[in-house]
């Protein structure tokens, strides 16, 4: 057989211009989602670096929803949604859960009566392996329906340095230029901090699609719908929450109900600031069941990133702007604190054996 004939210097050199010309363009892409090449640009850093000029850095803590407490269980199924995704979680039988519930501030040390909402994150870990994650409040629709906006409302929120609060010109201003936040002004201004997390329902806000046996896609928000629900508002204790829950826990296993809401053609599913008629289709898809708590220094939940685009075949993200924004501030938030916990006495041999996502 003959040789292949050898390149010549210019096709040499064309191919390593090739070769220099593609990695620039992965070098120009990160760099453009890093923000690095537009500094105007909003990033997932710019997010996490304005809730810690607000609320202050704690170590080891996230930067949002920082005061917390693991919770686990699992999630019933009872088959009603499986029609609409071919997700494992909506097969009959039951899929295991760790969740946590959290007051959303950035101090954990702040008092429960600091905030008029609740959240509720959960990890369900299929059999298949496959996880599905999310991140819910108990409030009916969201502030903001871009994540420059709600950037800007937290640029609005930093305290005033002669003061320690947050400027109401500055405050009042943001609302002013944001219409869409009115749905979310008109619910907080009866809304008051419950007795308990157990006698909240929580909503998802963002629209997703399930996705059934047949490709078909269905839009799609969800809640979990307490069993005990109770207006009962919080007591002056600054740690009443978790206090409540260990009760509760004590006396049985706590139950809520995942209903699913079906979208009719024309409903915003890229807006959360909208919550959809109430004449919707709803699906009681199964029961959680939360059956103890930890602490979240120790608990199961502590290195758990309840990224919401986590999702397991049959749930894909919608068209909401707000889910990526979501995903990427939950990335970095994690990375700060767990490299913060890898620097604290102790704890290094401890979470480098926790889950890394």
């Amino acid at each position: 057989m003959n040789a292949p004939p050898p390149l010549s210097s210019r096709s040499v050199l064309l191919r390593f211009a090739l070769i220099a010309f593609v990695l620039l363009v992965i070098v120009l892409a990160f760099a453009y989602v890093a923000g690095c090449l537009t500094p105007q640009r909003l990033t997932a850093q710019s997010l996490v670096n304005q809730l810690q000029a607000n609320a202050g850095v704690f170590p080891g803590y996230r930067r949002n929803h920082a005061k917390g407490v693991c919770v686990a269980g699992y999630f019933e199924s009872n088959g009603n949604a499986q029609p609409y995704s071919i997700a494992q979680v909506f097969a009959p039988g039951r899929t295991p859960v760790v969740g946590r519930f959290a007051v959303p501030i950035g101090n954990p040390y702040g008092p429960d009566s600091s905030a008029p909402l609740r959240s509720m994150a959960l990890r369900f870990t299929q059999a298949n392996g496959q996880q599905w994650r999310t991140g819910m409040n108990s409030m009916p629709v969201f502030l903001v329906n871009t994540p420059q906006a709600f950037y800007e409302f937290l640029q609005a929120q930093q305290p005033d340095p002669a003061t320690g609060k947050p400027n109401p010109a500055k405050v009042g201003a943001f609302f002013a230029s944001h219409p869409e936040t009115a749905p979310f002004l008109a619910w907080v201004k009866t809304a008051k901090p419950s007795a308990s997390y157990v006698t909240e329902s929580y909503l998802s806000l963002n629209a997703f699609e399930f996705v059934d046996a047949n490709g078909a896609r269905h839009a799609v928000r969800w809640r979990m719908v307490s069993e005990t629900p109770d207006t009962t508002p919080g007591g002056s204790e600054p740690n009443y929450l978790d206090a409540d829950l260990t009760q509760r826990l004590a006396q049985g296993p706590q139950r809520w109900h995942l209903v699913v809401t079906l979208a009719n053609p024309g409903d915003p599913t890229n807006d959360a600031t909208k919550a959809w008629p109430s004449d919707r289709r709803d699906i009681d898809a199964g029961t959680l069941v939360l059956t103890s708590s930890t602490p979240q220094e120790s608990g199961a939940c502590r290195d758990i990133n309840y990224d919401p685009l986590v999702l397991p075949d049959g749930i894909q993200a919608s068209d909401d702007p707000l889910l990526p924004a979501r995903s990427a501030a939950y990335a970095t938030s994690y990375l700060r604190r767990t490299s913060e916990e890898a620097h604290l006495p102790g704890t290094a041999d401890a979470h480098s054996t926790q889950e890394a996502k």
